[in-house]
């Protein structure tokens, strides 16, 4: 699906201005965007072999996934505007470059400082390459099928990411137990500089307008949204009455207030609000915090199960997530087809209905507490993998949707603060997602446990616990995609003729 669309990219038309061939373009933009987000997951895999080599114990080893999602998820408001600000094939390049450089430092790592500093590194290079990786594209592709298939094939980027870095991470790891979880890192350094070298040759530089950076709005904007991430994080694993929990969200929602009540008095904020002034726009913006919330609570909860419960290997785990990218890619191609003739309010509001049902079938996994304990039983083919196809189908459908619907009619200056708003919502979403849905499970685990008391001596009964509180986990999930179904459906209005076109600078989506 990926090279046939492709292809069409390549003949629609095969050159663009200045003799950019779109094809390569769009391959560089993607291979870029695949790099970065699938570096969230490659290494959950290798945290056991990483935390022996280099004698890290159990309770900072999450830092080594939380310090990449805080870095990015802070840093995308402020990465955003570079892009529009300095060049964003600039930016895009310089945060390929200081991805590769971290990747590098992550695979030679020879103490914890020194990877948990790497993995830091690695969430600026790309909070700085994502989104002007989505603005290249706005700026790169002409509206219409072109953009439509460009689009697609980002999108399917951005949805498999996880699933790609799970099999990656598992294959890698399993070449060896000691080298395999340094090749997570060492990978990228030949993908990220290769693609900073060819950017020249094939993406065109946008206007830049140095001087105008808005170093308030950048402090108070990336220390807010490190305070808000920060505790969603720390939620998901220590609870919401934890004291530094409850301490970081007040410190970072008080910092946001600030940062809203700068960017209304600065002459060039860091983040024009006219960008939420379309109702459609602002309504993508929305499903797109809502939707990837629910996700990113399926790739935690699942890829637990098919280990814990299924007993599957790191290997086979990620193969079975092999279903999710294919299914994602059918999915964003399908649309990318369809949005020329349908609303995307349909595309997304069916999109988001399909992943909906594919959350509930999850939320359906056999497992029974009474007494006697049985153990948990399910086959893969008839109890996960209809429900991994439907929410990736699904899924495809929507991202495509609200990326297109989120940077249409963006003024070229703010192209880039655009894609950083989408990018920061889907981050920020899926933190608050997983902390929300993690409770809900962890709650329901600690009553079922104390009914059963004395039985908890079974291991089979701990892991049917497991097994239930992950069922209201996913029962959770499809409510927060059926919330993000309803917000496109009442909300996103746009129609589908107008995606065909840029149309005026500054006119607002209805």
């Amino acid at each position: 699906m990926t090279n046939t669309t492709t292809e069409q990219v390549e003949n629609a038309p095969e050159e663009s201005g200045d003799g950019l061939h779109l094809g390569w373009a769009l391959v560089l933009i993607s291979v870029a965007q695949l790099m970065v987000i699938l570096d969230a997951t490659i290494t959950n895999i290798a945290l056991p072999f990483i935390g022996k080599d280099l004698d890290i114990g159990t309770d900072n080893l999450q830092w080594i996934v939380t310090g990449y999602a805080l870095a990015f998820g802070s840093l995308l408001l402020l990465g955003g505007r570079l892009g529009d600000l300095y060049g964003r094939r600039r930016i895009f390049m310089a945060g390929l470059v200081i991805f590769a450089v971290a990747s590098l430092l992550g695979g030679v790592a020879l103490n914890e400082p020194m990877l948990l500093a790497s993995r830091a590194l690695q969430g600026l290079g790309a909070a700085l390459a994502s989104p002007a990786a989505l603005a290249l594209i706005t700026t790169t592709f002409p509206a219409g099928p072109a953009r439509n298939r460009a689009f697609a094939i980002y999108a399917a980027m951005s949805g498999a990411g996880g699933a790609v870095g799970l099999i990656l991470g598992g294959w890698l790891t399993g070449l060896d137990d000691e080298w395999g979880w340094r090749a997570t890192f060492l990978i990228n350094v030949p993908i990220g500089i290769f693609a900073a070298l060819l950017a020249p040759r094939f993406l065109r530089e946008s206007e830049s307008h140095p001087g105008e950076l808005d170093f308030t709005g950048a402090i108070t904007g990336t220390l807010g949204l490190l305070g808000v991430v920060y505790g969603l994080s720390r939620a998901g694993t220590e609870g919401w009455g934890d004291t530094w929990t409850v301490a970081s969200l007040i410190a970072g929602a008080l910092v946001l207030v600030g940062f809203v009540l700068v960017e209304q008095r600065v002459q060039h904020p860091l983040m024009p609000f006219i960008v939420f002034r379309s109702r459609t726009r602002a309504a993508s913006f929305v499903a797109m915090f809502l939707a990837p919330a629910a996700m990113f609570a399926m790739f935690y909860y699942l890829g637990l199960y098919i280990q814990l419960v299924k007993g599957y290997s790191p290997l086979h785990a990620g193969v079975a997530f092999l279903p999710f990218t294919a299914g994602i890619v059918v999915g964003a191609g399908l649309a990318s087809n369809l949005v020329s003739r349908i609303d995307p309010r349909y595309l997304g509001g069916i999109g988001t209905l399909i992943a909906a049902g594919g959350l509930f079938g999850f939320s359906r996994m056999p497992y029974d507490t009474t007494p006697p304990i049985e153990p948990v039983t399910g086959d893969y083919v008839t109890h996960l993998l209809p429900f991994i196809l439907m929410m990736s189908f699904g899924m495809g459908l929507t991202f495509v949707s609200l990326t297109l619907t989120a940077v249409h009619h963006l003024r070229p200056e703010e192209s880039g603060i655009g894609s950083g708003v989408l990018n920061t919502a889907q981050q920020v979403g899926g933190a608050l997602g997983l902390s929300v849905l993690a409770t809900i499970a962890t709650q329901v685990r600690d009553d079922r446990a104390t009914e059963l008391g004395a039985a908890m001596a079974d291991p089979a009964a701990g892991l049917q616990i497991f097994t239930e509180g992950a069922t209201w986990a996913f029962t959770a999930a499809a409510g927060l995609m059926v919330l993000a179904s309803l917000v496109i459906w009442g909300l996103l209005n746009v129609p589908h003729e107008e995606l065909a076109t840029d149309g005026p600078e500054g006119v607002p989506v209805h």
